[in-house]
């Protein structure tokens, strides 16, 4: 079972986990946490970007000879393959790790996956511990995966009623928020940027041409591109016809609050299409942010 501290530790590794959210794709956002034998943290480190060093590496960099006989805390399953950058597992056998935690197991594994061959090299390997708590960062990677397309956010600003309106300040500057932890932006006109400029390196791409109006065509140029997660501002067209087919992941409402008492002799609309639940609810200023999640 795993001790109070290398829980704690697992809990790091998934916090600076995120700080690769919005930059690593179509790798995933890991974090690691290196213990030393007597317990005490020696080294942390995540993968910032796709070519870069993962985030055991990182970790094990810092740690340097104390990591010998000590214990990795790592959020997905060390890889097992070499690729732009060498197979983690092994760096953790030349580093002398002696045991390793894993939240999530890792889907792309090839053949034999990584904690098996550090078992079969002696190394002590307990996998799931806080899974719950690292899917938190690593779903969209992991939906993604599942779904074979990104996972597709859409945000709209509405009226107090629920109806689609013009973007207020406030929603600009939700999306500014938003777009930090998203592959991709996909703006009313078509147009896609990444949601942190510059932040993916060479190996990503971003659609020159506006995304199509169709949503197969849509989705197929999105998952060319190498996205996990995409932010869409609507109400749009494209939008539109994602909802329709099932395709939207999550939906974010912007809702102006309204005033105490009201009276109104408009229709009621329903805030959520029909398969959505709401998942969470606050106040921005004078918005209120609705989220829900495709059931």
């Amino acid at each position: 079972m795993p001790t109070s501290v290398e829980l704690a530790a697992m809990r790091r590794a998934i916090i600076i986990s995120a700080s690769g959210l919005g930059a690593t794709s179509p790798n995933p956002a890991v974090g690691c946490v290196i213990l030393d034998d007597a317990g005490r943290t020696v080294g942390e480190g995540y993968h910032p970007r796709k070519g870069d060093p993962h985030a055991e590496v990182n970790a094990l960099a810092a740690a340097g000879a104390r990591a010998a006989g000590g214990t990795a805390v790592v959020t997905l399953e060390p890889c097992n393959h070499d690729g732009l950058t060498p197979a983690c597992h092994q760096a953790l056998l030349d580093a002398k790790i002696a045991r390793v935690l894993i939240a999530v197991m890792d889907p792309t594994s090839r053949g034999v996956g990584g904690a098996a061959r550090l078992r079969q090299a002696g190394v002590d390997v307990q996998t799931h511990v806080l899974e719950e708590e690292a899917l938190v960062v690593l779903s969209p990677w992991h939906t993604s995966l599942s779904h074979q397309r990104p996972v597709l956010h859409l945000l709209i600003q509405t009226d107090p009623a629920g109806y689609p309106a013009a973007l207020t300040a406030e929603a600009l500057a939700e999306i500014a928020l938003e777009r930090q932890a998203h592959d991709l932006l996909i703006s009313l006109d078509g147009s896609a940027e990444e949601g942190q400029i510059g932040s993916h390196g060479r190996r990503f791409s971003v659609p020159a041409q506006p995304v199509p109006d169709e949503p197969a065509d849509a989705v197929a140029a999105l998952t060319e591109a190498g996205a996990r997660s995409v932010l869409l501002v609507g109400p749009s067209k494209l939008g539109e016809r994602l909802l329709s087919e099932g395709l939207v992941d999550r939906l974010t409402l912007l809702v102006p609050v309204p005033e105490p008492s009201q009276a109104t002799t408009r229709t009621p609309t329903a805030l959520l299409p029909d398969g959505y639940v709401l998942s969470r609810i606050t106040r921005a200023g004078s918005q209120l942010v609705v989220s829900a999640e495709r059931g």
